[in-house]
């Protein structure tokens, strides 16, 4: 049985969501995120090749504004371990539920699409698999071998679920010799309850701040618009810097659909930039920052950044 995330469904006290009320005329998008409609030679070479292995990719599942853009260009994001989350975050598109049997060869697939692709840097990210023991390790870490064997010229970020303070389990997705790990905070510690019921703030933190002890590249993202304050960001901010946090990105959150969270406010694209500036400042070393800006918009970028 799969289902979606529906306002309402959990219970919270009152003062654990404080979303302002804003007329609906004021959440028209606006016009700095119209984006083009998927189209091109690259994007159905990539669309038949996804299709062909039986793949999940977040581009589609994660209903992600940049899909034209990146297939278009030839890159996907993979996402394995199935379609199907054991989470119910309430900004996420992806479906939720209980996750038919993973799939062995997958990592193998996965591999053989990359180098047909030709992709020269992959990002690969998961759904949660809460209910298995290893939180799904040792398909992320037989993937990531995989493609590095296929292909060792491909760099690869990973971007993976909280292991819900399974550390044996994190030190195996991170030990097969991907050069980017990425853990996503998605939003600001006031809004987990309403954003990320089953996530905790500061174990999203100690995730990113064991990774780096490994000795791995840091990535996180969040999302704004869903009612964080500025203060709050920036506090995010100091608060990955501060648990060794190399690379964030930030970008503009768009509701799905109607059974997910609202959008709050739009962010300008001169209020990114202003975020560019702060994050650099509290010590982050690179900050991705825009309206259209995902996790792993523009990926390329953060594989040399200085660790």
């Amino acid at each position: 049985m799969v289902w979606f995330y529906r306002p309402g469904r959990q219970r919270l006290p009152i003062n654990m969501i404080e979303l302002p009320v804003i007329p609906s005329e004021r959440k028209k998008r606006p016009d700095w995120l119209r984006v083009k409609l998927p189209a091109g030679p690259e994007f159905r070479k990539v669309r038949q090749l996804v299709d062909n292995y039986k793949l999940h990719t977040i581009c589609e599942s994660g209903s992600c504004p940049n899909m034209g853009e990146c297939w278009g260009a030839g890159t996907a994001t993979f996402m394995i371990l199935g379609n199907v989350c054991t989470r119910s975050c309430s900004f996420c598109a992806v479906a939720t539920g209980r996750p038919n049997e993973y799939d062995t060869d997958e990592p193998r697939r996965v591999a053989e699409a990359i180098k047909l692709m030709q992709v020269k840097h992959a990002v690969l990210t998961s759904v949660n698999r809460d209910e298995l023991k290893d939180r799904g390790a040792e398909i992320w870490y037989q993937t990531v071998r995989q493609v590095k064997e296929n292909t060792p010229e491909t760099t690869i970020e990973t971007l993976i679920p909280d292991v819900k303070n399974n550390w044996d389990a994190l030190i195996h997705m991170i030990e097969a010799g991907q050069e980017v790990v990425s853990h996503n905070m998605e939003t600001v510690e006031r809004l987990y309850r309403a954003v990320r019921p089953q996530a905790k703030y500061e174990r999203s933190l100690e995730q990113i701040r064991r990774t780096k002890a490994f000795g791995q590249r840091t990535k996180s993202g969040i999302m704004l618009g869903l009612g964080e304050t500025q203060d709050e960001v920036h506090k995010a901010m100091d608060d990955l810097a501060a648990n060794g946090l190399d690379i964030l990105t930030l970008g503009q959150y768009l509701q799905p659909t109607k059974m997910h969270h609202e959008v709050i406010e739009w962010i300008t694209p001169e209020m990114f930039d202003n975020y560019r500036e702060e994050g650099l400042k509290r010590g982050l070393k690179y900050v991705e920052s825009g309206p259209l800006v995902r996790s792993s918009y523009h990926a390329e970028r953060h594989v040399n950044v200085p660790i």
